[in-house]
């Protein structure tokens, strides 16, 4: 049985949640039922075609992630919330335009979002849980089969744009998502049932590797963030002169998005960049021995493909990068590594930093 509370008290509960999560940091909540309507069968279509490559987790867990009900049995509520993540000033068209330099996904630069937005989601639970008196609580941050982007868009934050992403007219779409689930029958925000991305093709255009299938549909084995983070073997010979010198995620299509020109710098410090992994030098980064990877990524989203993968992908980017002595020098020491999967990418870096 759902926790009862009378309409009155909940939406004077909804306005005092509100101003909670603004104090721990979120800009924006919204609340869904958990009717997720037709992206269910959106889920089921692009699973069918393959398109989530080795993503094996997308497609367990039957229908609970499109049912939170069916997740967390008595959900009759998620709550859905949004948090900015850019920092200011990281120049990132600049180290794209910048062969020698490594291009680190805006969102993994400063630590690690999962725990502090997981912490932060469960401060906000224990509150609205002493308040109505009750209910149950679940808090998730990528940490779970949630279509977080569906639940997001069906609590009113923005809509599901032609590159995937959610888009917030007045916020872009640089932020982070995080979901409690509830048994507590708030009011619902109205759903944001229309998309604002018009004639535009921005997105699908820029695209390195021409990871979009046609409008709303992203085919991830062909995708930089999914080659470079998710993918744990051999990357497509084909694909990776197209990766340039993007070494961990790919945010081209965001980049190029008019609706990010709203997008606000976060004042979050844990946000900001470290170790100098906004424009690092694609030698240094390689040189890294697997210790130094460790100390250098402690507490970062980084950490989670490893030194093995780490290495696989900067070798990637040197041999993309302009033929130096120092690069084939550096690649060099790393042909007799322990790994196969390192010996293979550096064998292709060696031959094309020799081709060019």
């Amino acid at each position: 049985m759902p926790h009862t509370i009378d309409p009155a008290q909940s939406a004077t509960l909804l306005q005092a949640i509100q101003g909670w999560a603004r104090e721990l940091g979120f800009q924006q909540v919204g609340v869904a039922n958990v009717d997720l309507g037709e992206h269910e069968g959106y889920l089921q279509k692009w699973l069918d075609a393959g398109y989530h490559g080795s993503m094996d987790y997308m497609a367990k867990h039957g229908s609970k992630r499109s049912h939170p009900e069916e997740l967390v049995p008595g959900t009759c509520r998620v709550l859905s919330l949004r948090m900015d993540y850019r920092a200011a000033d990281t120049q990132p068209l600049e180290v794209l335009a910048s062969p020698d330099k490594a291009y680190v996904s805006r969102y993994a630069l400063g630590r690690d979002y999962h725990k502090l937005i997981r912490k932060r989601l469960a401060v906000l639970a224990k509150r609205i849980e002493a308040e109505a008196g009750g209910g149950h609580y679940r808090a998730f941050v990528d940490s779970a089969p949630v279509l977080e982007r569906a639940v997001a868009e069906r609590a009113g934050l923005g809509w599901i744009a032609k590159n995937t992403m959610l888009i917030n007219a007045e916020a872009g779409s640089w932020f982070f998502l995080g979901e409690i689930y509830t048994d507590l029958p708030l009011p619902c925000d109205p759903p944001q049932e229309s998309k604002h991305c018009g004639t535009c093709t921005a997105c699908l255009d820029i695209c390195p590797t021409n990871a979009f299938v046609g409008e709303f549909k992203l085919d991830a084995r062909r995708c930089i963030s999914y080659l470079t983070i998710e993918h744990k073997g051999s990357i497509d010979p084909e694909l990776r002169p197209l990766m340039g010198n993007r070494v961990f995620g790919c945010d081209d299509c965001q980049l190029v998005c008019p609706w990010n020109k709203f997008s606000q710098a976060t004042a979050e410090e844990d946000f900001k960049p470290r170790h100098e992994l906004a424009d690092g030098e694609l030698l240094a980064l390689f040189l890294w021995d697997e210790q130094t990877f460790l100390a250098k990524t402690e507490g970062s989203a980084i950490r989670r493909i490893g030194h093995e993968r780490w290495l696989r992908n900067l070798a990637v980017a040197l041999g993309n990068a302009p033929s130096s002595e120092a690069a084939v020098a550096a690649l060099r020491s790393r042909q007799e590594h322990p790994s196969e999967l390192v010996r293979e990418h550096v064998a292709w870096a060696l031959q094309q930093q020799q081709n060019s």
